[in-house]
């Protein structure tokens, strides 16, 4: 299982950001799929409680149905992106259809809680094709330096936890998901890693900060 990101996909892609260009000992956690009850507000309460800032790559859907909960998140300061508004996969999606659902999810964001003057994009499944990327140039488009597999019933949540840590360094966007399916591997892997990291000195932002 790859957590890291094969350095060849930054070289084929540059214009979208893999990991932010720092040697600070600073982490960028992201989570995606929510708002979700249950799952969202265990991640709030655990970044609140290690004094963390993170980015939520939201579903328009569940925004629109779980209003409150992305309230609270936007509450708390955290940085919010958009993720379409029905979780569509690029490469099989025509363009116009794929950039409809984006302003979509752009509708049920808005107010308040575009704070970046460059928007925030991270395509579902990393999955994205180069006309779309063209049509994006307003958006910052995030990928991800490690990805935690926590959506993975099969992985081990201990294993979760080892592969995440041992993949991340100064600058990774790592993510996880506030999801239902992710649930029980991101529990148990979130509050450990945060704790493993501020030991060793880390800190963790948003991708506005």
């Amino acid at each position: 299982m790859i957590h890291r990101t094969p350095f060849i996909l930054p070289m084929l892609y540059p214009s979208l950001e893999w990991r932010v260009p720092t040697q600070a000992k600073e982490i960028y956690l992201t989570f995606d799929d929510g708002p979700v009850p249950g799952p969202t507000e265990f991640v709030l309460d655990t970044l609140a409680a290690a004094r963390a800032k993170a980015t939520f790559f939201c579903i328009g859907d569940n925004v629109r149905r779980h209003a409150a909960v992305f309230s609270q998140l936007v509450a708390a300061g955290h940085a919010v992106g958009n993720h379409t508004f029905n979780h569509l996969n690029g490469w099989k999606t025509p363009t116009h259809h794929y950039l409809q659902n984006i302003q979509a999810c752009a509708e049920a964001l808005a107010p308040g809680s575009m704070q970046a003057a460059k928007h925030l994009f991270r395509p579902p499944y990393g999955r994205i094709t180069r006309s779309q990327i063209q049509h994006l140039r307003d958006y910052r488009i995030i990928m991800w330096d490690v990805l935690s597999v926590d959506y993975d019933k099969s992985l081990p949540a201990e294993r979760c936890l080892r592969n995440t840590l041992g993949a991340v360094r100064p600058g990774s966007i790592v993510v996880f998901h506030d999801s239902l399916k992710a649930e029980k591997n991101m529990t148990y892997a979130l509050p450990r890693l945060l704790e493993q990291l501020a030991g060793e000195g880390y800190s963790f932002k948003s991708l506005n900060e």
